[in-house]
């Protein structure tokens, strides 16, 4: 395996130290997928705390393209219409059991998500968090991912501006953007959650808060300086208003998507409904239960889960 590269735009060795059990998963998917595989990233929980021991590791499975990974059927469509598709990874190392779940993305929709032009956060979203880069096919695909990290940046930055007061600093930016990012998906994160996001790596967001501002077409000056520095952005009244209709509408979009990756995802990863409600109680607080028959039967299980969410109040 090449040397670990810093997928986040930071730069650097990377932000968190990366787990000795997260190398150990990135091996495993490269001799499970061989010559499809282009990159493999880490982010997630597991990472910010650079623990593998409790929980899921969380990965994506860069690709050449879904066929050479899934071959000619229907999951090869279901990823390409619905990406990513989620699957379950398992195994020993020394007397404990990894487990890990990977996210199958083509590089170029990786790409295309993190763009300017992607409406929906899904991927703009998580990439401009923290990432590291456990493996890349050679240097230009390191380019490529980094480059697609930095543009997740720039594009989380210039939806979340619009939303803000007209004086913010980075602490601000980031909490309020990942909270309106978390609530375009079916499990809304709670709020002290997202502060903790913030919170394991304030330099690194203040950092790319400056880089990010230089780069858009806002009108932007500041105050004060290091912890103290504050942003102050022009935007017209109509800016504004289009930013608050952009969110509403990412929302409304984003539950509908939501509920289409519950379905797909109870057909690829094993012990699905399992995992999506604890993932789900995690984050929002809401537990329901599935009955033993919607167990047996993928379509019945994804719709009890999200008509009994509903009317929990999951959907925030």
């Amino acid at each position: 395996m090449p040397p670990l590269y810093a997928a986040d735009p930071g730069g650097g060795p990377g932000v968190f130290a990366v787990p000795a059990g997260a190398q150990a998963l990135a091996q495993a998917l490269l001799a499970r997928h061989g010559d499809a595989v282009q990159a493999i990233l880490l982010y997630g929980s597991c990472y910010r705390q650079g623990d593998d021991r409790d929980g899921l590791v969380d990965l994506y499975l860069l690709v050449d393209g879904y066929r050479a990974v899934h071959g000619a059927g229907l999951a090869a469509v279901a990823n390409r219409l619905l990406p990513p598709s989620v699957y379950l990874l398992e195994m020993p190392l020394g007397e404990r059991l990894l487990r890990a779940k990977y996210a199958i993305l083509s590089l170029d929709a990786l790409e295309r998500g993190t763009g300017l032009r992607a409406f929906h956060p899904y991927f703009w979203g998580r990439f401009a968090q923290p990432t590291a880069l456990l493996y890349a096919r050679s240097d230009a695909v390191a380019a490529r991912v980094r480059a697609a990290c930095a543009e997740a940046v720039a594009t989380f930055v210039a939806r979340v501006v619009p939303m803000l007061p007209r004086e913010f600093d980075a602490q601000t930016l980031w909490q309020r953007g990942l909270l309106l990012s978390y609530r375009t998906e079916l499990r809304a994160e709670r709020a002290e959650s997202v502060h903790a996001l913030y919170a394991a790596a304030p330099a690194r967001y203040a950092g790319l808060t400056r880089a990010a501002l230089a780069r858009t077409s806002f009108v932007v000056t500041t105050a004060g300086a290091g912890d103290a520095l504050r942003y102050r952005v022009q935007l017209p009244a109509r800016a504004r208003l289009h930013g608050r209709l952009g969110w509403a509408g990412r929302r409304a979009l984003g539950k509908i998507l939501s509920v289409g990756r519950l379905v797909k995802g109870l057909f690829t990863f094993r012990g699905g409904p399992d995992y999506v409600l604890w993932k789900i109680q995690r984050h929002s607080g809401v537990a329901v239960d599935v009955p033993p028959r919607a167990r047996r039967h993928p379509l019945l299980a994804a719709w009890t889960v999200a008509w009994r969410l509903y009317r929990r109040r999951a959907f925030r």
